[in-house]
């Protein structure tokens, strides 16, 4: 029980210390408040990388995410896509506005053009900006790709590939890694292929890596579908990736 009672209390100062290395950063869409948060090194000049959450909203997975971006000399930026009074409480509401959200993929879009605009506030090199998304924040940098926003490159992790099929395949001048796993039930062949035909056609600079037998949310550690050895070697294809496009 004493060892147990110890644990707790590392814990708590590890969560306590990590907490206070993010900073919040309250903006708006218009009359919709949203609240980011940035890491320490914000104000200095570094490369910067913004964080596109998934569909739960701001978590855990994309704070550690932050945190370690900051450890790489990045500064990282974690969006708020749903704004105050919209953070879904469950599985059910969550699928609900990330929906309406992905429908109304011009919404979408704003809001991560209004995230990038507060991570260049911080101080990040508005020439050395990147993108990275896990699950509905995958898709996001999909669509930062396709809105053609001034970043160097985007990350898609386990996100939603594919597109409507009225939406016409536009020129994608960022560089474009996508890291899918290769269990994932909501990318079927038809997807994927629709999804390669797209970078194709925008003559996009574009890799795809799978990861065997992993489902959707393997990069989470919460998750039941978690994979480690597989979420290492994203992250560390992630770092390499963006160490290409931005140190």
């Amino acid at each position: 029980m004493k060892k147990l009672l110890i644990l707790l209390v590392v814990m708590g100062l590890i969560q306590s210390i990590s907490a206070q290395s993010l900073k919040a950063v309250k903006y708006a869409d218009g009359a919709q408040e949203l609240n980011g948060l940035v890491t320490s090194n914000a104000g200095k000049s570094l490369p910067g990388v913004l964080i596109l959450p998934a569909w739960m909203g701001i978590d855990d997975e994309a704070k550690t995410a932050a945190l370690e971006l900051e450890k790489q000399g990045y500064i990282a930026f974690v969006a708020d896509i749903y704004g105050k009074g919209n953070i879904p409480t469950d599985f059910a509401s969550a699928g609900k506005v990330a929906g309406q959200f992905k429908s109304d993929y011009n919404l979408y879009q704003k809001r991560i053009s209004l995230a990038l605009e507060q991570l260049k506030a911080t101080g990040a090199q508005s020439t050395k900006i990147a993108v990275i998304g896990y699950c509905f924040g995958g898709t996001g940098a999909l669509e930062t790709a396709r809105a053609g926003f001034d970043v160097a490159g985007v990350v898609s992790i386990h996100g939603g590939l594919g597109k409507a099929a009225d939406r016409p395949n536009v020129p994608i001048k960022t560089k474009v890694l996508v890291e899918n796993p290769a269990e994932d039930k909501g990318v079927t062949k038809e997807i994927y292929d629709q999804q390669v035909q797209e970078l194709k056609d925008g003559k996009a600079d574009w890799q795809i890596i799978t990861y065997a037998n992993c489902g959707h949310t393997f990069t989470n550690p919460t998750s039941k579908e978690y994979n480690e050895v597989m979420a290492k070697r994203a992250w560390n294809h992630t770092l390499g990736f963006l160490a290409e496009l931005l140190k």
